[in-house]
């Protein structure tokens, strides 16, 4: 019989992202978790902080993201 050889100890595991992405990823969702949190309440609804700060916030929330996704890692060769 053939010796099987134990593969898991040579197979490295290649994720998508580097730990980089990820945190930028938990940054922007903050960001908009924040653009939330500023949109509600139940004040004036025609304040300047819920129709216009909070959507800024949010789509800049939203931008960051795909900033984080799109960056580039370094190669390691």
């Amino acid at each position: 019989m053939a010796k099987q050889i134990n593969s898991s100890e040579n197979t490295k595991t290649i994720f998508v992202f580097e730990k980089i992405n990820y945190q930028l990823l938990l940054v922007s969702i903050g960001i908009v978790i924040i653009g939330f949190t500023l949109m509600a309440g139940n004040t004036d609804i025609y304040s300047f902080r819920k129709i216009v700060l909070a959507p800024i916030v949010v789509i800049g929330g939203f931008i960051f993201g795909f900033y984080a996704i799109l960056k580039k890692t370094s190669s390691k060769a």
